[in-house]
């Protein structure tokens, strides 16, 4: 964590290498996976906040997160993906999180390049690492 901001997390570097890859990604599908896998990863990280979010307030952000990307143009192997991302984020733990990041690795890196299966790698180990 920086000194200069006290609330940085750990995974941070995760949204933020997928924040990078947005604007270098041409408009589109691939675009759009980006920021798909950017909003689930911050999701899946605030799971991991101390002290944790009240269930109501995750039950909102799993729902506000599943009716975005149901908007979303996305290539079909990372919609169903993330559609399997989003259910198992349903009970709200940490380990639900690591898993579901860890599933999104491979369609990441198969549908949107190696930078996004590297970033949402990161933020699955750390994830794991968490909630261990």
């Amino acid at each position: 964590m920086s000194e200069d901001r006290p609330l940085a997390r750990a995974w941070e570097p995760a949204a933020v290498a997928l924040a990078d890859l947005l604007p270098r990604t041409a408009r589109g599908p691939r675009r759009d996976g980006v920021f798909a896998l950017w909003l689930t990863v911050r999701v899946a990280l605030d799971l991991g906040l101390t002290p944790p979010l009240p269930d109501r307030a995750q039950r909102r952000r799993v729902g506000a997160l599943e009716r975005r990307l149901a908007s979303l143009t996305l290539p079909a192997p990372l919609r169903r993906a993330l559609t399997a991302a989003v259910a198992q984020l349903q009970p709200g733990d940490t380990q639900a999180a690591a898993l579901a990041l860890t599933q999104l690795v491979a369609p990441a890196r198969d549908t949107l390049g190696p930078e996004a299966g590297d970033a949402i790698a990161l933020a699955a180990r750390v994830a794991r690492a968490s909630a261990a």
